[in-house]
C-alpha cells in the first residue's frame, strides 16, 4: 500500500515518522512547561489575589503589576477581573466575602462600601498600619468616606467626581460660552444640533449614564442637589426625595434631556457605552469623571482630540453646581492569609510614584494632595488645577451600612421615572421614600 503524506511528495516525510517526532516534542515540553503554568513561579512566593473591576486602560494596570513584582520578587499577584458596572461588581465581591473566600487579599471598594464593608466585618481595620500622619498626606473628603465608627478601612487611590464635557469647536463656532444652567446647556445642545444637521452631520446634543446601575443614581443625585434638593436632608437623615425641588429636577431630566437632547441609547448607557459616542464626534455635551480628559484627548482613540474641554456641571437658576463624590479605595480582606504582603502592595499602589503613573496615563485623578502641585501632570493635564477645587466641594452618597439598599431603591426609582414619560414622579418619589424610611429604621 502506498504511503500518505501530510507535506508535498518532494518532502517526503512520512505520516509514521511524523507522529513520533511529534509525540517526542509533546513530552519534551510537557517536562519543560508542566499542565497549567502560563509564568514562572518560585515555590517560595507568596500570591496576593486582587479582585479588581475591568479597567479601562488595561495596559497601565499589566505594567503597574509587572513593576511590582519585579520590586517584590517574592510576592506574586494573581488578578481576578470582574464586571466595569460598580454595581455589578459589588455583587462579585460581596459574595466571595460573605462565604469567607481565601482567594481574595486586596480588593476595590466603591467610595460608598467601607460602612458596609466595615459592619459586616469583611474589610480588615487599617489604623495600625496607615497612620493619622500618613492620611494627612491625602484629600480629606476621601478619607473621611473610609472611615466608620473611628476606624479605617481603605487607602483612597484615585478620587472623581461629576464633570461636564464638551466639544470647544462646536462652541466657539456657534459663539457659545460653556453653559452655567442647565436650561442654557440644552438651549446651547438645540441649536448647535439643527446648524449641524443643515450640514449633513448627525449628532447629539449630550450623553450620560442611565443605565439602572450606581452611576443612574451618581447622575440623578447632581441634577437633584443642583435645585436646592436632598434625596436625605444633611441635617436630619430624613428622605427628601419627594420634595418639591427634587421632583422639578427629575422632571426636567426626563422631558428635556433623556426625552430631549440626549442620544437615543442613552438609558441603556454605562460610562464606557457613554463616552464612545462622544469620542466618535456624535455629541455636543457628556457627563462623565476625570478619566474621561485622556480618553477623549487621546488620538489612538478619539476622533476630537484636541477639541474637548471641560467645565462645572451646570446647575439650576437659584441653584449651584454640585458634583458626586466618586472614586476608588483599596482594603484588605478580614480573611486574607497574606495580610503582610496584602499590605505592600496596598502601599505600592497608593504611592505618590504609582498615583503619578495613573495619572499621566489613564488620565485618574490622585488622592494625594502633592500630585495636584506636580508640573509634570500639570502640564499634560492642566485641568487637573481646577479640579481639585471641584473635589474638594463634591458631595457624597448617603454614607451608610444599608447603602446598597438604598441604592438599590433609588435605582429602581430613577429608571421607571424616567424611561416611562406617563409616569407620575411625585407618586413615585412618595412611594421611594417610604422604602427608604424602612430601610434606614433598621439602623436607628
Amino acid at each position: 500500500m502506498q504511503k500518505r503524506y501530510f507535506f508535498p511528495k518532494s518532502q517526503r516525510f512520512p505520516y509514521g515518522a511524523l507522529a513520533r517526532s511529534l509525540v517526542l516534542l509533546g513530552l519534551i515540553l510537557s517536562l519543560l512547561f508542566p499542565a497549567g503554568c502560563t509564568r514562572e513561579k518560585k515555590s517560595d512566593t507568596t500570591t496576593v489575589r486582587f479582585v479588581t473591576w475591568k479597567p479601562n486602560q488595561p495596559a497601565v494596570w499589566d505594567e503597574i503589576v509587572e513593576l511590582f513584582e519585579k520590586e517584590h520578587p517574592d510576592i506574586t499577584i494573581e488578578r481576578e477581573v470582574g464586571p466595569h458596572s460598580s454595581t455589578a461588581f459589588h455583587d462579585l465581591l460581596t459574595q466571595k466575602l460573605k462565604n469567607k473566600s481565601p482567594d481574595v487579599d486586596v480588593f476595590f471598594m466603591d467610595v460608598i462600601w467601607p460602612p458596609e464593608f466595615a459592619a459586616a466585618g469583611w474589610a480588615m481595620p487599617l489604623n495600625e498600619l496607615f497612620s493619622a500622619e500618613e492620611q494627612e498626606q491625602f484629600l480629606h473628603g476621601p478619607v473621611i468616606a473610609n472611615i466608620y465608627k473611628d476606624k479605617i478601612y481603605g487607602v483612597p487611590l484615585f478620587i472623581d467626581s461629576g464633570m461636564l464635557f464638551y466639544r470647544k469647536d462646536l462652541l466657539d463656532r456657534y459663539g457659545f460660552n460653556p453653559p452655567k444652567t442647565w436650561d442654557e446647556m440644552v438651549k446651547q445642545a438645540g441649536t448647535i444640533v439643527a446648524g449641524e444637521s443643515k450640514k449633513g452631520a448627525d449628532i447629539y446634543g449630550f450623553s450620560g449614564q442611565f443605565k439602572q446601575y450606581e452611576g443612574l443614581v451618581c447622575n440623578m443625585l447632581e441634577y437633584i442637589l443642583s435645585n436646592n434638593g436632598h434625596i436625605l436632608n444633611p441635617d436630619t437623615g430624613n428622605p427628601e426625595i419627594a420634595g418639591d425641588p427634587a421632583v422639578r429636577a427629575m422632571q426636567f431630566v426626563r422631558d428635556n434631556i433623556v426625552g430631549g437632547i440626549a442620544t437615543g441609547g442613552v438609558l441603556t448607557y454605562e460610562e464606557p457605552e457613554s463616552i464612545a459616542p462622544f469620542i466618535e464626534g456624535k455629541v455636543v455635551f457628556h457627563r462623565n469623571w476625570p478619566y474621561a480628559w485622556e480618553v477623549s484627548n487621546n488620538p489612538e482613540r478619539s476622533k476630537i482630540a484636541g477639541k474637548v474641554a471641560i467645565t462645572q456641571l451646570p446647575h439650576f437658576s437659584g441653584g449651584k453646581s454640585y458634583a458626586t463624590l466618586g472614586g476608588w479605595q483599596l482594603g484588605i480582606s478580614n480573611y486574607s492569609r497574606n495580610k503582610d504582603a496584602a499590605w505592600k502592595f496596598v502601599q505600592f499602589l497608593t504611592s505618590e510614584r504609582i498615583q503619578k503613573l495613573l495619572a499621566l496615563n489613564a488620565g485618574l485623578a490622585p488622592t494625594r494632595k502633592a500630585l495636584y502641585g506636580d508640573a509634570e501632570i500639570l502640564g499634560r493635564y492642566p485641568q487637573f488645577s481646577e479640579m481639585k477645587d471641584v473635589f474638594l466641594t463634591a458631595y457624597p452618597r448617603p454614607r451608610s451600612p444599608l447603602y446598597p439598599a438604598i441604592s438599590n431603591t433609588l435605582q429602581r426609582f430613577f429608571s421607571k421615572i424616567i424611561t416611562d414619560p406617563h409616569s407620575d414622579i411625585a407618586r413615585e418619589a412618595k412611594a421611594a421614600s417610604r422604602e427608604i424610611e424602612k430601610i434606614l429604621a433598621l439602623t436607628r
